[in-house]
């Protein structure tokens, strides 16, 4: 029987990854030392030992399906900038995406275990960093399908350096075809690469974000020489500010600055004779 603790243990001896370790003690009836050998001949040991490096460099891909009802964003890094840009690589890479999108999964433990050649899209990963030299690293995805009318839409900027998945909706199902429709979700895509929203609305800026911010603000305005008591009238009014900044519907449109994306919403859904709305996005950058 493989148990947890001998996959544990083989991993602590090699360094490689769980999965790894739990498929090789399976080839060879739970031996640690020929599990271990097993791993070494199969170029793995070797690719964990460069794990430990930084790969703060690659590709943000993504891939949406031809009814834009489901989409996936993710990132796959490297060590180097030249690697990025190598064919090899952005191969490799389209071919991960391929095999991500294809399968309905929605985590990176999900991805990581799929079934890749002869074996998982963590060993397919794996053994191109043996062939490439560098530390490769499939680091997060986020996949999302349409609930209700809408669609699906991505964006990648500076050749795979930043990367956009958003999903728009609306009341009726003829809209989603619409030219200003699908203009509209263009558009959104490009305002959220460049202005990088933290969130959809303030509901959605953590916490410890905002309190970080009103420390911030009260230390400089302390500084300032403001008393206690108007500090505290003044942050209300310095936190609108800040929220404006970082809240997609608040922020204006980077087209037409003086139109929020609230209102550019409102605007092209009384066009369009519906109601459109911004659901869910989620911005990547590389090595963020």
């Amino acid at each position: 029987m493989i148990t947890a603790t001998l996959v544990k243990e083989l991993r602590d001896m090699t360094s490689a990854g769980m999965m790894d370790c739990k498929r090789a003690l399976q080839e060879n009836d739970g031996n640690l030392d020929a599990a271990a050998k097993w791993l070494r001949e199969k170029g793995i040991s070797k690719a964990a030992k460069k794990a430990d490096r930084d790969a703060k460099e690659g590709i943000i891909f993504a891939q949406i399906d031809e009814n834009a009802q489901s989409g996936v964003l993710a990132e796959v890094n490297c060590e180097t900038d030249f690697v990025a840009k190598n064919d090899n690589f952005q191969a490799f890479v389209a071919d991960l995406a391929g095999t991500v999108a294809a399968s309905g999964v929605a985590d990176i433990e999900a991805a990581l275990a799929l079934p890749k050649g002869d074996g998982t899209v963590e060993t397919f990963v794996q053994s191109k960093v043996i062939e490439l030299g560098e530390n490769l690293r499939f680091r997060r995805m986020a996949r999302f399908e349409v609930s209700g009318t809408g669609i699906i839409a991505s964006y990648i900027h500076l050749g795979g350096k930043v990367g956009v998945l958003l999903e728009v909706g609306c009341d009726n199902a003829a809209t989603t075809s619409a030219d200003g429709f699908r203009d509209l979700v263009k558009d959104l895509t490009l305002h959220i690469a460049a202005a990088a929203p933290a969130g959809l609305s303030a509901d959605d800026i953590p916490a410890d974000l905002v309190e970080a911010e009103k420390d911030i603000f009260r230390t400089q305005l302390a500084n300032d020489g403001k008393p206690a008591e108007m500090i505290e009238k003044i942050i209300p009014g310095k936190m609108a500010k800040f929220f404006a900044e970082k809240c997609l519907l608040e922020q204006g449109f980077v087209r037409e600055p003086d139109t929020t994306i609230k209102q550019l919403l409102e605007s092209s859904g009384k066009d369009l004779g519906d109601t459109l709305t911004i659901r869910r996005f989620v911005r990547f950058g590389v090595g963020e």
